[in-house]
């Protein structure tokens, strides 16, 4: 064998195909192993892209955003079935795919379908999708990018059947809409599928082991976002640990460690994914995985070996499709001895439960910790003529600035446009920005945006009225 291939991605997923991409654009030999059906990963098969678009189906038939205008019994369409919503996400994800599928082709990267698992740090072999059983293709490459990313947690204790006890992968193949879900787990996963069923008038119950929602959270925020749920009927079992999630005919029943049992229609496992390496034979390669799967890397996302490398979920925090994404096209910068500006530190989170909530930045509870002086801008999007015209009488942005310098120390955001509104704070935090420059500046009238001056002002306030008492 010839070693052809001066760098083999693992997984196409953002990481994987940014990663090959790169090393396209330099001028090298790139291809990707894929072992599902088609390119794309878990991003766009079962994660982002289809929740994200069944996220946006639900609040449009559903019409959950313009009941404050036209009543709590409004409707676009008075029984919503999964094949409405259903329908919109697979035509989404055969968009997306003919989209990565165009840029492979377009950059000239091979693709080999199958399974891979390393032969030798160098070799890896690849198991075809419709090859004879055993028969396998060995390949070489003076690099290699592991993107495998994750998959879901398959605790023993839970009995998954993909029809009533269900995984956060297996729920986009439900059958029908449940009357009740039990979700297990209230991270990020969790809570966005909880609000999505909630919104549908499926009667939600979220069990989580921790006291609260999200910790990684403003509190404020996430207290904000608990009421909404609270409102569309979700209930909240915090501080209880699940022994076992049994099917049974016509239904589920969960098990907690308090003695507690909470029957359901249907569960939604979400506590938790683990690295999708175990089918690599990382030990052949020189490599191990930790607990759940993760490989370990440097801040140039390379590896325990020299010439393997890295990115996406599959490394563990933030475990985000944009971060993800650039960590690839880095790894492969750097496994190809290029020179590239290190990944900005300024991350945004947005988490798409309805309403949306995103961040940059510090919060209250870290900066506290910290003993980092702020002072707290908030502006209500019912104070703004754009928030009135949507109907969004609670959603609000929050900013977080330095008493001393007005340095913008953190932004977040709750409601409609969360996720969208957060970089215009993302970019000003990243120059080195001041709430000084959001009141100087003009936004559209009448926009969300406009929030930024609004707080802005109400920061500057509290400001100017600290030094006119201490002098």
């Amino acid at each position: 064998m010839s070693r052809d291939i001066e760098l083999l991605v693992i997984g196409s997923g953002p990481a994987g195909q940014k990663a090959a991409i790169a090393a396209a654009k330099l001028g090298r030999k790139a291809a990707i192993v894929e072992r599902a059906r088609d390119v794309g990963g878990v991003c766009v098969h079962t994660g982002t892209i289809p929740s994200k678009t069944l996220r946006e189906a639900i609040i449009y038939l559903t019409g959950i955003n313009q009941r404050s205008l036209y009543g709590q019994s409004y409707r676009l369409k008075e029984e919503v079935t999964i094949d409405d919503l259903m329908a919109r996400a697979q035509q989404v994800v055969g968009a997306e795919v003919d989209v990565v599928r165009d840029q492979l082709r377009r950059n000239h990267v091979r693709l080999l379908r199958g399974t891979a698992r390393f032969i030798d740090s160098y070799t890896v072999a690849v198991l075809g999708r419709d090859s004879e059983e055993g028969e396998e293709t060995q390949v070489q490459a003076d690099n290699i990018v592991i993107a495998v990313g994750t998959e879901p947690l398959h605790p023993a204790s839970v009995a998954f059947d993909g029809r009533t006890v269900l995984d956060s992968d297996s729920i986009l193949e439900i059958s029908r809409i449940p009357g009740s879900l039990v979700v297990v787990g209230a991270g990020v996963i969790g809570i966005e599928y909880a609000s999505m069923f909630a919104a549908l008038g499926t009667k939600v119950t979220v069990v989580e082991r921790k006291r609260r929602l999200l910790d990684f959270c403003d509190s404020q925020i996430v207290e904000a976002l608990q009421y909404h749920l609270r409102d569309l009927g979700v209930s909240f079992r915090f501080g209880e640990d699940v022994t076992a999630v049994e099917s049974l005919e016509g239904g589920a029943v969960t098990h907690l460690k308090s003695g507690k049992r909470v029957a359901s229609d249907a569960v939604m496992y979400s506590a938790g994914r683990v690295g999708a390496t175990a089918r690599l034979d990382l030990e052949a390669a020189g490599l191990s995985a930790g607990d759940r799967g993760g490989i370990e890397v440097d801040d140039r996302f390379c590896t325990s070996v020299d010439h393997i490398y890295a990115a996406g979920d599959v490394i563990g925090f933030p475990n985000l499709a944009a971060t993800s994404a650039e960590q690839g096209r880095l790894a492969a910068i750097h496994a190809l001895g290029a020179q590239a500006r290190d990944m900005s530190e300024l991350l945004p989170v947005g988490i798409y439960t309805i309403p949306e909530i995103s961040f940059v930045g510090r919060n209250e509870e870290e900066l506290t910790d910290a003993g980092v002086p702020y002072e707290v801008g908030v502006s209500r999007y019912r104070e703004l003529a754009r928030g009135q015209i949507l109907g969004d009488a609670y959603g609000i942005l929050k900013l977080l600035a330095s008493p001393e310098d007005g340095r913008l120390l953190g932004v977040h955001v709750f409601g409609t446009g969360a996720t969208e509104l957060v970089h215009v704070g993302q970019v000003l935090m990243a120059a080195g920005g001041r709430i000084e420059d959001l009141v100087a500046a003009v936004f559209n009238y009448p926009t969300l945006a406009e929030s930024y001056k609004v707080a802005a002002l109400d920061a500057m306030n509290k400001i100017e009225e600290m030094s006119r008492l201490v002098g």
